[in-house]
């Protein structure tokens, strides 16, 4: 992780996002933002097992305590890195039956959240991820997140919208943009199907750029795809 804020500052980018960033020390993180003059824009909540096919940590009644501790770690990481949004994974549930429990833990979760982040100035996000990566995930759509948004009203809860992943549960992407833009904390994006960098597969990100321009949207957006090459050699997108 260390050799990559170097390497985002020479490729031309002025802010990084970094998943989990807890291997590595607060204080080293700071260090590393500051020598490459790079914003750090976007962090999670640590997840626990979810990227190992668990069911993840904001939705999970026995792991509360876990979660609690986890919210509090990550709030010393956004404010001393000064992030713009924090992103809260609602998990899996894989006993259909639990999911509405399951759903009411992670909205208990995702306003304390919100909550404690509000008193920093840093955004809380929640984000719809598809279920064919990821089968079981709880929340998969725009429209789960605009019912959790309308239901808890809170002032500091946002969507990250991310355009493989809707693509992928077959939304169109650009009239989502239009329509929740005033309710969207943060984009990422990734072509479909591969999940590689813009031009290798079949959204057509001239038309979804266009449409991020046009809304009003004036939020980050941010490159989460899996290089199908040298990353250097992906970034023709980025030139343009």
């Amino acid at each position: 992780m260390r050799d990559r804020f170097a390497a985002a500052k020479k490729a031309g980018f002025n802010a990084i996002e970094i998943q989990f960033p807890y291997e590595i020390t607060v204080a080293e993180l700071v260090q590393l933002q500051q020598q490459n003059g790079l914003k750090i824009i976007l962090i999670n909540v640590d997840a626990d097992d979810l990227l190992q096919g668990g069911e993840g940590l904001a939705a999970v009644s026995t792991k509360q305590s876990q979660f609690d501790k986890a919210l509090e770690n990550c709030m010393e990481y956004a404010q001393q890195l000064n992030v713009n949004c924090v992103n809260v994974l609602s998990g899996r549930c894989f006993d259909e039956s639990l999911k509405n429990n399951y759903l009411a833990i992670f909205k208990q979760n995702l306003e304390k959240a919100a909550d404690a982040l509000q008193k920093i100035n840093v955004k809380c996000t929640f984000e719809a991820i598809n279920t064919v990566d990821m089968p079981h995930f709880l929340i998969n759509s725009p429209i789960q997140m605009m019912g959790i948004i309308n239901e808890l009203k809170h002032p500091n809860l946002f969507m990250q919208y991310d355009i493989y992943h809707m693509t992928k549960m077959g939304r169109d992407v650009c009239a989502d943009i239009q329509q929740y833009h005033h309710h969207i904390g943060h984009i990422q994006f990734a072509d479909y199907p591969g999940r590689h960098e813009p031009n290798t597969g079949d959204i057509n990100f001239e038309s979804v750029f266009n449409a991020i321009s046009k809304c009003g949207y004036n939020g980050w957006v941010g490159a989460e795809y899996n290089p199908s090459k040298n990353t250097n050699a992906t970034l023709t997108w980025f030139e343009r």
